[in-house]
């Protein structure tokens, strides 16, 4: 336990020398502007996206076409499980951002939606007259800190990130995700590593699928698909940061739902 403190106190240590003093909304929307987002690796990101370029068109694209032609009410069925399953990384962000009435809110989500709402396949919470649901990752805590994000950074299969959002990842896997520590971490009688990784994978067809025309029109009419790319990502992720559903600068980027890697 002392070891994994440890590791999580020196990811927010060496992210702290992107961060400025204080974290009230002002500074969290300025250090998190797309603009000032600097492109550090650029050779290495620009060959890392046609790298998952070409595994998309290979495999997730195919795939993602497939599962779009399945009924709604499966496709629905199997977001609402992913959502639900998401909720255990919420919650414990929602406590560290110190919104606790948010955190309880997602609790009692997670609880109905398991039991009555079949694994989430049903989202009865929403139908009892609970919020919508908002996602909170370790990264976003961070900038809510007053952390900065670094440089964009695209990591191979997962994508668009930055140097931020990729080190804060790593509590997923130390502790900070109840789901891969129930399936992975321990040998449980009821679920395996191959439940948690086949709900990635489900997570990336289902991204997909959502967001196929839109990804399609993107590379078609983009002059540089790797810029577009990046600017959609980031004005996202800022958005996410300040829990805020605003149009920054010139894109509208309301299709694109981001996927979790987190």
């Amino acid at each position: 336990m002392f070891k994994k403190l440890t590791l999580i106190a020196t990811i927010i240590f060496f992210s702290a020398f992107n961060a400025n003093a204080g974290s009230d909304g002002e500074l969290i929307l300025k250090k998190n502007q797309p603009g000032e987002i600097k492109d550090c690796f650029e050779t290495i990101n620009r060959a890392t996206f046609a790298f998952n370029q070409a595994l998309d068109g290979i495999l997730l694209q195919p795939v993602a076409s497939a599962y779009r032609i399945l009924p709604s009410p499966v496709k629905t069925g199997v977001s609402n499980s992913l959502d639900n399953l998401s909720t255990l990384v919420t919650i414990p962000n929602n406590i560290l951002q110190g919104d606790l009435k948010k955190a309880g809110v997602n609790s009692g989500r997670f609880v109905i939606n398991t039991t009555i709402g079949i694994l989430g396949f049903i989202d009865v919470a929403q139908h009892l007259g609970f919020p919508e649901y908002e996602k909170e990752d370790y990264g976003q805590s961070l900038a809510t800190m007053g952390v900065g994000p670094g440089c964009y950074l695209v990591l191979p299969v997962l994508g668009p990130s930055t140097v931020r959002d990729a080190s804060a990842s790593i509590v997923n896997f130390i502790g900070g995700d109840a789901w891969y520590n129930v399936t992975v971490t321990n040998d449980t009688q009821h679920f395996s590593d191959f439940d948690y990784y086949a709900s990635k994978v489900t997570s990336g067809i289902d991204f997909r699928a959502k967001n196929y025309d839109a990804i399609e029109n993107l590379e078609k009419n983009s002059i540089d698909f790797y810029a577009s790319v990046k600017s959609l990502y980031l004005q996202d992720r800022q958005q996410k940061i300040l829990n805020t559903n605003k149009i920054i600068e010139t894109q509208d980027d309301s299709d694109w739902e981001e996927i979790e890697t987190q």
